[in-house]
């Protein structure tokens, strides 16, 4: 397992990616290029260099896309579909269907399938292990700051304390930790979760209350990916110019 929490990671792909169109009108945001290769495949590379052995990837907006795409990927990590064309259940519903399903041991790490990001001194999964600490945490978010977030032009999501126990932005408050869409997650973050679609941050929600959700600070470089404007300054970014 390459010394790593876990083997496995849930890529999150079912999203409808509204923000992203007209690209995605007619394709899955996670198939849509940037610097010449889909989104999902840059995520898929990652997981690989950092060792991760199967991706559990959720489709359901033109679900046959993703998976005649990934069909035909002869690389690892290892390829399983959480098939969500009948409901489409958001990130916590999505993580639910999976680990009922059998589909993810404990913990799990999970990424957005649209991440693009670059591994500083080590790389994101190694950093997550590193720091994960079952007996106190639900959840271990990677988290970066504004400086090395690129595209972002939001006020942030956490702040973090010298332990690295996440709590929400304040209202109109700038707070200087962004998740990046990765995390390790504990089968225990998903423990009497609701039924269908519903948002991690329901979960997470839980957790800061009960002093769980974690972060650690990420050493390299996130690129945001949300809108068609945010794919030429990512190229040239990630071409080194």
């Amino acid at each position: 397992m390459n010394g790593l929490a876990s083997d496995t990671a849930m890529l999150m792909a079912a999203g409808l990616g509204k923000r992203m169109r007209p690209l995605t009108a007619t394709m899955p945001k996670p198939l849509v290029r940037v610097a010449g290769r889909p989104l999902i495949d840059r995520a898929l590379d990652r997981l690989e260099e950092a060792g991760v052995a199967k991706a559990v990837v959720n489709v359901h907006y033109l679900a046959d896309a993703i998976e005649a795409h990934l069909g035909a990927r002869q690389r690892q990590p290892a390829i399983a579909f959480s098939d969500e064309r009948e409901h489409l259940l958001e990130t916590g519903g999505g993580m639910v269907k999976a680990a009922t399903d059998g589909l993810l041991p404990d913990p799990f790490f999970a990424c957005n399938a649209d991440s693009v990001w670059l591994d500083g001194p080590r790389n994101a999964f190694a950093d997550l292990t590193a720091r994960w600490d079952p007996e106190r945490m639900d959840a271990l978010l990677l988290v970066v700051t504004h400086a090395r977030a690129y595209n972002f032009d939001g006020s942030g999501d956490f702040y973090m304390d010298g332990s690295g126990q996440l709590k929400r932005k304040l209202p109109g408050r700038i707070a200087p930790f962004i998740y990046t869409g990765i995390q390790l997650v504990s089968q225990r973050l998903l423990r009497d979760a609701l039924e269908g679609k519903f948002s991690t941050n329901i979960l997470w929600d839980r957790a800061i209350a009960e002093g769980r959700l974690f972060g650690v600070a990420f050493t390299g470089q996130w690129y945001e990916v949300g809108t068609p404007a945010h794919i030429r300054p990512t190229e040239e970014a990630l071409r080194g110019g």
